[in-house]
Formats: C-alpha cells, structure tokens, sequence
C-alpha cells in the first residue's frame, strides 16, 4: 500500500508560492514544524472521513536531463504536493482525498499544468490548459515504458 500520493505542477513559481495560493484555494491549514526544510511547507485539511496532510516541496523524484531510456512524465514538474492521511492508512481513500487535491488545484490554477500519481508508480490524471483533464485507462506508469501514452498529455 502506498504511503503518499503526488500531485506534480509545472509552474515556474517556488514552492512559498505555490503552498500559498494552494492554501488559499483549498483552505489548507499550515503546520508548524521543525523538521521541515526551508523550501518545504506542510498544511492539513479537515476532510468528512479524517486529516489530510499536503507537503509542498521541490520535486526530488524528477530528472533534469534523463537519458532516453530514463524519461518520465514528472521529469519537467518542479513542484510536488505529497497527499497523506493522517492516522489509519486507507489507499482507496487516500488516493480520492489526493483525487480531491488534483482537482481543486486545476480549478483554483487553470493556467498550471499538473499529473495526479499514484504511488509514484501510477499515472492516475494528467491536466494541460487548454486540453483539460484526462485519466488513464487502463492504468499506466508515468515511466518512459509508457511514454507514447502519455506523451500529448504531460508538459515535454
């Protein structure tokens, strides 16, 4: 079972302005703590069933100059926002709270192009401005194994 999912943004803002207008569009709440690094910050949000906490940090997962048989779709999205409950693990529910997440970033940022995945190993949902969202059916990685599926639908 996953222990997080990420929502990966394409955006040329740092991680103090993305978090911020973040926050603001989903009501995320900060959280002080010690441990996190400069350029990470943690919020949680209240959801029907628990807490959710959202990490906005630089992507480490990425790849800046992949050899070709390196690429992955997250490899020019800078930014990653790591979605975890808090408490019991549930991935089913998990993964509809980062569903949640994905969905009001694209509505608060229309102009931000994102990738929903799944336990770094699942390409849920691409969305590009302009071409709106897709999920993948069936499911696919956001690997280069993959590539000419996902290749119209994430940021090159």
């Amino acid at each position: 079972m996953s222990t997080s999912d990420n929502v990966f943004v394409a955006t040329g803002e740092s991680v103090a302005d993305v978090a911020g207008w973040l926050a603001g569009g989903l009501g995320l709440e900060a959280v002080v703590d010690a441990d996190l690094r400069d350029d990470e910050r943690l919020f949680r949000r209240s959801t029907r069933t628990g807490v959710v906490g959202v990490l906005v940090r630089p992507n480490g997962f990425a790849v800046i100059d992949p050899e070709p048989d390196e690429i992955q779709a997250i490899d020019r999205y800078p930014i990653d926002v790591q979605v975890r409950l808090v408490g019991a693990k549930d991935e089913e529910r998990q993964l509809h709270e980062t569903t949640a997440v994905f969905e009001g970033l694209v509505k608060v940022r229309p102009d931000v192009p994102a990738l929903l995945v799944h336990n770094l190993d699942t390409l849920v949902s691409a969305y590009l401005p302009g071409a709106g969202v897709h999920t993948f059916e069936p499911v696919i990685t956001p690997d280069v194994e993959d590539v000419e599926t996902w290749r119209s639908w994430v940021r090159c």
